[in-house]
C-alpha cells in the first residue's frame, strides 16, 4: 500500500471535506482536522505536507472524477477546439448547480489562481494534458501561444464559476450559460495568431 493510499489519509480528507463544506476552509484550523479525524496534531503535516497540500488533496480527490467523466467523451485523438472547450467548461457548470460543488469550486479558484494550477497534484489534473491536445487541434499557434492563451481560458472560467472573491459562495448564484462561456473562451483560443513582437513593441 502506498503512502498515498493509507486510510490515516483518507480519514484526514473525510475530516477535511466535512469541515470545510460546513464552515468554509477559512474557518477551520488544521488542528480541528487532526482532532476530527482522531489524530494526534501533527498528521496533516506528515501526511500532506502543509495545509496548502491538504487542500489541493482533497480538490483533486473530489473534482477529479467529475472531469474524466468530461473528458471521457472528448476523442482521444483528433479532437477539435469546439470539443476540448466543453470538456473544460461544462464540469465547472455541473459542480455549480449544487451547494457543495460551489464551494469545492470556490476553493479551487482561491487555491489556483493565480498561477492557473493546483501545487502538489498529479499531473492528470492541471492544464498539462489540455495544453498539448489543443495544441493539436490548433497547429497554426505556436507553443508560447497555446500555453499563453490556456492559462487565459482556465482563469477566466475560475473566475467565473470560482467566485474567489465572494463571501458567501455556498450561496445559489446566477451563472452565466455555459454554451456562453464555450463560446467566449472557445473565441479566445482560436483567435488568428498574434505573431512575432516587432523590435521596439
Amino acid at each position: 500500500m502506498s503512502h498515498a493510499d493509507t486510510p490515516t489519509r483518507q480519514r484526514l480528507l473525510a475530516a477535511a471535506k466535512q469541515l470545510f463544506l460546513e464552515k468554509g476552509a477559512d474557518q477551520v484550523s488544521l488542528r480541528a482536522v487532526n482532532a476530527a479525524a482522531g489524530l494526534n496534531p501533527g498528521a496533516v503535516h506528515y501526511h500532506f505536507g502543509s495545509r496548502e497540500g491538504l487542500i489541493s488533496a482533497l480538490l483533486e480527490q473530489e473534482l477529479s472524477p467529475v472531469w474524466q467523466s468530461w473528458w471521457d467523451r472528448v476523442p482521444s485523438e483528433g479532437a477539435v477546439a469546439e470539443e476540448l472547450v466543453t470538456g473544460l467548461v461544462e464540469p465547472f457548470a455541473e459542480l455549480v448547480g449544487t451547494r457543495d460543488g460551489r464551494v469545492l469550486v470556490h476553493l479551487l479558484a482561491r487555491t489556483a489562481l493565480p498561477s492557473g494550477q493546483l501545487p502538489h497534484v498529479s499531473t492528470p489534473f492541471t492544464p498539462a494534458p489540455f495544453e498539448v491536445r489543443l495544441g493539436r487541434a490548433l497547429p497554426e499557434l505556436t507553443p508560447q501561444e497555446v500555453s499563453e492563451r490556456c492559462s487565459l481560458a482556465f482563469s477566466l472560467v475560475m473566475e467565473v464559476y470560482g467566485r474567489p472573491l465572494a463571501r458567501t459562495p455556498a450561496e445559489n448564484q446566477v451563472f452565466p450559460d455555459s454554451r456562453t462561456v464555450v463560446a467566449f473562451v472557445l473565441a479566445g483560443l482560436t483567435a488568428p495568431p498574434v505573431g512575432p513582437r516587432e523590435p521596439g513593441e
